[in-house]
């Protein structure tokens, strides 16, 4: 932001040093880029941080001034007068994009004559790097250097039907702005049009059908407030950068709009003569009063390590344009002015009191009273998952929490309830809360086969959000992998990690049911009867509905009991110093036997003598040998005693026992 000395001097008495003013401005958070001598005023050169749309004018910035150095801002009161018709009857302002603009004025001017600038103007444009047009425009372009609201003035002889209408681009609309260049519009940018075309780029820049000209007579002038987001996406999208645009992008003060549109007649009254219209025609609603900010004057010092007086806080506060509503010895509220949407929390005014008071002013050697912090209980154990992942050769993926709807249906073990719906897709068509994290892992897997990558390892921790009737939605952390791997080794990967984590966690393996997933090499996981986890390979049908080529296994689990169950401090046992014995068994189950409950029932019998169990094949199924619907299952047994060597006879009879309890529980025989 370019300044002029000269200028500033309209608003506020300035230091006699240039030095001293540019070093107060550089140390309070405008930093001096440079300083010029343009004829006989003096340009300086302000870097302005984003958060500071307030100082893009010369009275934003003589307000800082006024703060800094306790003069009196002197701001003028425009009140142009009005003797033509009401200029209702002659304009009317359609906003059918309130999204894309909260708030249009208008003002109508008659009869102007179109005519070079005076001098004292065009010295105060080019002092600050802008070309002169004509009076009216530089009129315009004088008030948003000096308040910082773009404003912009339409030939209203050129405007169709006297109509104002704000509103979304059509597909493929296409308009000339003022550099006579065309551009193919797209929706969601806003538009200023009237009652046939897109007369301006809302924010950016006049079109070429309706800018003043030499045969201009009759002005419309236009102050308005536009979203950032969509001004930022025009003005990169079409490359149209505009003093206009970077200041809509940054935002502008709401109660300026009606000060800027005032001040700006003002000048065109008596640069080119006209009359002015009555009253003002405008659309959006009023912006509701910012909420007041509570500062407590402990906090001042705890914070910035010396002390401030509190009388000295609240007369920063109110130079700076905050409004008391409440003080007391120990707190003051304020309401913070309309042109400072940066100060929403204590931390903010406690920010402003340091830049002003003088961060000069701290000593270096201040002591900051400082409480040392930890990590919560889910961040040490989020960790460690994280650690386990990845030294199992899995890489972690980020995905977005709101997805399409019928990636949410695709898969939810979690509940069928309607997923929540965003109003404004974050992308396209992602509007909905996803249920589970595994749609998301499966479409990167997807797109990972596309780029003919071998290796399709992936893990991902993040939130669901499972909707609740008549309440917030339930959010809970889920960790979710996809492998490349079958159940067997995916059930591995789960119980590593569990075992690791929460050794002491009870899980107890049911059956699953999901048209995803294949219905035997798949199951649910539960702990006290409540639900953690699911974890299969995909069946056919959901290779397919995803898209996949080759074989494909997930899990997803719930990380709130894992969390709850976690061993945080590592433990060291006492080494066995006593040799193990093993033994293999093969038994005959039913088709309905489950792997859990065999491994459940082998470590019941065994106790504290069993120290492994090892599932050793995929199951042997022959209907000539073993019988219909029977399989055959090998696993080996490891046993150690903590007491003694055990012997060759206490193993086989540790063995003996597991089979006849399989016998008993699960119609298990040994095969011959």
């Amino acid at each position: 932001m370019i300044v002029s000395t000269n200028w500033l001097a309209d608003y506020i008495p300035l230091p006699k040093s240039l030095d001293a003013l540019t070093d107060r401005l550089t140390i309070t958070g405008l930093n001096l880029e440079g300083v010029e001598q343009v004829g006989a005023d003096t340009a300086i050169d302000l870097e302005v941080t984003s958060n500071r749309p307030d100082c893009l004018g010369h009275i934003g910035v003589a307000r800082e001034i006024a703060v800094i150095f306790g003069g009196q801002l002197c701001k003028p009161d425009p009140q142009p007068k009005a003797t033509g018709p009401a200029a209702k009857s002659l304009v009317s302002v359609d906003l059918r994009a309130s999204r894309l603009s909260a708030r249009y004025t208008a003002r109508l001017i008659r009869g102007v004559k179109i005519a070079p600038s005076p001098d004292w103007l065009a010295n105060r444009l080019r002092s600050v790097g802008i070309a002169t047009i004509n009076n009216v425009v530089d009129a315009t372009n004088y008030v948003m250097l000096e308040i910082g609201q773009p404003l912009h003035a339409f030939d209203f002889a050129k405007l169709k039907g006297g109509k104002i209408i704000v509103r979304e681009a059509n597909p493929a609309e296409e308009f000339t702005a003022i550099d006579h260049k065309t551009y193919t519009l797209t929706p969601g940018t806003c538009v200023i049009a009237d009652a046939e075309r897109a007369v301006a780029l809302g924010g950016v820049m006049g079109g070429a059908d309706t800018e003043v000209s030499d045969a201009t007579t009759d002005v419309l002038i236009e102050a308005a407030d536009f979203d950032a987001l969509a001004i930022r996406g025009a003005a990169r999208r079409f490359n149209l950068h505009s003093p206009s645009s970077y200041r809509f992008e940054r935002g502008v003060d709401p109660e300026g709009i009606d000060w800027a549109s005032r001040r700006a007649c003002e000048l065109i009254l008596q640069l080119a003569g006209g009359t002015l219209c009555e009253g003002v025609v405008e659309a959006g609603p009023a912006r509701p009063q910012a909420a007041a900010i509570s500062l407590r004057f402990a906090q001042v010092p705890r914070l910035l390590g010396v002390e401030v007086a509190p009388s000295e806080c609240r007369r920063i506060l109110t130079a700076l344009g905050c409004r008391e509503t409440k003080a007391t010895a120990d707190t003051v509220e304020t309401i913070p002015p309309t042109w400072r949407a940066d100060l929403l929390r204590e931390i903010d005014l406690i920010e402003e009191i340091a830049r002003i008071h003088g961060y000069d002013q701290i000593p270096e050697d201040a002591r900051v009273p400082m409480a040392p912090s930890s990590r919560s209980r889910e961040d040490v154990v989020l960790e460690k998952v994280r650690h386990a992942m990845t030294a199992f050769g899995f890489d972690e993926a980020y995905t977005l929490s709101a997805v399409e709807p019928e990636l949410v249906t695709a898969f939810r073990p979690w509940g069928e309830a309607a997923p929540l719906a965003t109003r404004t897709p974050v992308l396209r068509r992602a509007s909905a809360l996803r249920q589970s994290i595994v749609p998301s892992l499966l479409g990167c897997r997807r797109t990972n086969e596309t780029l003919s990558n071998a290796m399709i390892e992936l893990f991902e921790i993040a939130k669901v959000y499972l909707p609740r009737a008549g309440d917030l939605p339930l959010e809970k952390r889920f960790l979710a992998l996809t492998s490349g791997g079958g159940f067997v080794e995916v059930k591995g990967v789960v119980e590593a990690v569990l075992r690791q984590i929460a050794p002491e966690l009870a899980v107890q393996v049911k059956p699953a049911k999901h048209p995803l997933l294949d219905a035997v090499r798949s199951c649910t996981l539960e702990v006290n009867g409540q639900p953690l986890g699911v974890l299969g390979e995909l069946s056919k049908a959901g290779r397919q509905q995803f898209e996949l080529r080759g074989a494909a296994s997930i899990a997803e689990l719930d990380l709130g009991p894992v969390v709850a169950a976690a061993r945080l401090v590592p433990t060291a046992g006492v080494l066995n110093p006593y040799p193990p014995v093993s033994r293999d068994l093969n038994v005959v189950f039913d088709e309905a036997v489950r792997w859990a409950d065999v491994e459940a029932i082998a470590r019941g019998v065994a106790g504290n003598v069993l120290d492994a169990i090892e599932f050793q094949s995929d199951d042997f199924r022959d209907a000539k040998y073993l019988g219909e619907g029977k399989k055959s299952v090998l696993f080996s047994i490891t046993l150690r005693s903590p007491d003694g060597t055990l012997t060759s006879e206490a193993a086989d009879a540790v063995r003996d026992k597991i089979v006849a309890e399989l016998a008993a529980k699960l119609a298990g025989s040994l095969r011959a």
